[in-house]
């Protein structure tokens, strides 16, 4: 999760995790050589399922912020890294329901949702916001790479018939503070090579002139009531290993978000963190504010169930 930080902690304790994280990302591709990986060892085996396909373009407008609307709310600069957003041009700390529906959208068919994740930098040069929150003074430099491509994908479930999302729905995926965690449960970054579809690793990829991907898959369990919980992720949940949901939890449309970027081959690229994180690759995340208009998601889960 992309957490707040408590205001009360030390500004120098700040700097010295800032400059901790710039060394370590500098030296990766040779001290840290272990972060980039050729071979992509894990293999995603899903059921096919019907699934819906929505166009949010590839955030030409650069809509950028340290924010984090889902975990930090009203806490500018809260995440300590920087987001990169599709779907609701409004996404901030300062969004509400109200705002949000009231915002206009890059995606099609009127979709409002806001859907956003780390950026993803190259690491030997120095980037816009050098000297600005979520950027260099909290250890996060380099270029900005802009995505080549971005796909917002609705699924079915494999089992049953899915219910419709419930409006302004927040959920995360992923661990955010997975290297400090020892790598634990919460861990579901996905990184591949567009040569190689299906495989993928929780470590940087070297994928040569291949498409460099990140890929994310949403909860779709859902509790039946809540919006939103503590945790942020205990209302919707993971399914089973059958594709059934848990007891006492509902099936809705799993979403997948797989982002594309050209990297210039040899060249150091990191995702933004947290300080103390080191830019981890096993600490990709993402975060989803369901504002699809409701006449929207009932035509999208008609077309997921009766395809089934």
């Amino acid at each position: 999760m992309a957490l707040s930080r408590p205001k009360t902690l030390a500004v120098a304790a700040v700097a010295v995790l800032a400059l901790v994280a710039s060394v370590a990302v500098m030296c990766r591709g040779t001290s840290n050589a272990d972060q980039y990986v050729s071979d992509l060892d894990q293999v995603l085996n899903e059921p096919e399922t019907p699934s819906v396909l929505i166009d949010c373009g590839t955030n030409a407008d650069r809509h950028l912020n340290a924010d984090n609307p889902v975990v930090s709310p009203g806490i500018p600069f809260g995440a300590h890294h920087t987001h990169e957003y599709v779907g609701n041009k409004s996404a901030d700390a300062m969004s509400t329901n109200a705002s949000l529906a009231a915002a206009p959208s890059t995606c099609e068919k009127n979709d409002l949702s806001s859907y956003y994740w780390p950026v993803l930098r190259l690491t030997d040069g120095a980037g816009h916001d050098a000297h600005a929150d979520g950027g260099g003074l909290h250890g996060n430099t380099g270029e900005v790479l802009r995505p080549k491509s971005v796909e917002i994908r609705y699924e079915g479930n494999p089992v049953s018939a899915v219910l419709p999302m419930p409006r302004f729905l927040r959920l995360i995926t992923g661990d955010p503070m997975a290297f400090t965690n020892g790598y634990g449960e919460k861990v579901r970054a996905q990184w591949g090579c567009a040569d190689r579809p299906g495989r993928y690793t929780t470590k940087y990829p070297l994928c040569g002139n291949a498409t460099t991907l990140r890929g994310y898959e949403f909860a779709s369990c859902w509790d039946g009531s809540n919006t939103d919980s503590a945790s942020h992720r205990t209302h919707v949940v993971f399914p089973l290993a059958s594709g059934g949901c848990p007891a006492k939890t509902f099936p809705i449309p799993r979403l997948r978000v797989t982002i594309g970027y050209d990297i210039p081959a040899g060249r150091p690229f990191a995702i933004d963190s947290f300080p103390e994180e080191l830019r981890d690759p096993a600490t990709d995340h993402a975060m989803f504010i369901n504002v699809m208009p409701e006449v929207l998601m009932t035509e999208l889960v008609g077309h997921l169930n009766r395809s089934r």
